[in-house]
């Protein structure tokens, strides 16, 4: 194993591959990721099934036993999506026993169509968690104004859930204070808290995407790639805030697990940049760190894992919060626009989806 890897896991850092398909779990590469290259846990999205399914023919035998018996659409992309979940999860089965449930996980999202309608996303999840059936299961809910009452629904029925999504720090609170009351309304049922787990997908690559491209039009290129960093460093301090509460601490005393932070979107879009930056300096304990196997790969070789690089740095991060507000950022304009993006973007992946199901529906 890589010394990077092994640094990074030493410093309480989870590493998650952030893709999966079927091939990749027939070849056994999945196995051999987690054996060689530390990974304990995987996130999916309607966008990588989307292009896991365009390519080979790893698919093909379901595809047609689900011709020949004739199902509607919508059964058929979650056949096909939960099998590769099932199967994912039975891999990563062994990480999930010896870490005491905290990894390995594999994370699968409810139908983005979804992501405006409370009732609907909580239907959805139920369905999934049922579907899949699997302890080590995260059904991912979208950080929305409507889903942050499905995530408290989700997680109130025993439903370990990924919150995804996640742009600015104001939802980021309003997220856990979703997951507590999930988490509390649990324990009055009498539920076990401790089989109870959540992340919180807080993106960051996608931060600096939009206001590096505001920066441009505004002449100040010198504060361009330091915005998503910032403000996932905040997140972390809202999350110590957060572990520091009366009220979390009485969840913790009732068997409870923390929501960690899961540094999401950490592929590196400028090739001017690092393509280790959204790892080396978000480095913190009890957090995970989802990476496409591009970044994993860039991680094992070359980074620079030198301990902590968030908490040392709050005062830094609210400096440039501070400078990019002054340059003319308007970071509530940003992070919505990154909210309506995220979500349009999973739809039409979603779309592609069920159009390469359709398409392929043929007995």
């Amino acid at each position: 194993m890589s010394e990077n890897l092994k640094k990074l896991s030493g410093q309480g850092v989870a590493i998650w591959l952030d893709d999966i398909s079927r091939e990749r779990l027939r070849s056994g590469n999945l196995e051999q990721l987690i054996r060689e290259k530390n990974v304990v846990g995987v996130t999916s999205n309607p966008t990588i099934f989307a292009n896991a399914l365009s390519k080979g023919d790893a698919y093909d035998g379901q595809l047609h036993d689900l011709a020949v018996r004739g199902v509607d659409i919508g059964e058929a992309v979650r056949a096909i999506t939960t099998y590769d979940i099932r199967w994912a999860a039975d891999v990563l089965r062994p990480v999930y026993d010896a870490t005491g449930g905290v990894d390995g996980r594999v994370s699968l999202e409810v139908d983005p169509r979804l992501a405006r309608e409370s009732e609907k996303t909580v239907a959805e999840a139920r369905a999934l968690w049922w579907m899949v059936d699997r302890p080590n299961l995260f059904i991912k809910i979208p950080a929305t104004v409507e889903g942050l009452p499905a995530i408290t629904q989700a997680l109130s029925e025993g439903i370990s859930v990924n919150v995804t999504l996640i742009f600015s720090l104001e939802r980021y609170r309003a997220v856990m204070d979703a997951w507590l009351a999930g988490l509390e309304a649990a324990q009055a049922k009498g539920l076990d808290l401790g089989s109870i787990e959540s992340v919180a997908s807080f993106f960051v690559s996608r931060v600096d995407t939009e206001i590096d491209k505001r920066l441009d039009k505004l002449g100040k290129p010198e504060l361009k790639g330091k915005a998503g960093i910032a403000n996932a460093r905040l997140a972390y301090a809202a999350y110590e805030d957060v572990m520091n509460s009366e009220r979390w601490q009485r969840l913790r005393a009732a068997g409870a697990k923390p929501q960690r932070p899961l540094w999401a979107s950490t592929g590196v879009k400028n090739p001017e940049y690092s393509d280790t930056m959204y790892v080396d300096q978000l480095v913190a304990p009890g957090t995970v760190n989802t990476m496409p196997e591009k970044t994993l790969d860039a991680t094992a070789d070359h980074a620079n894992v030198t301990g902590d690089t968030v908490r040392p740095f709050y005062e830094q991060a609210w400096n440039t919060m501070a400078a990019l507000k002054e340059a003319g950022i308007d970071y509530d304009d940003v992070v919505k626009v990154l909210e309506d993006e995220g979500v349009e973007k999973f739809e039409a992946s979603w779309n592609e989806l069920l159009e390469s199901v359709t398409k392929n529906l043929v007995p």
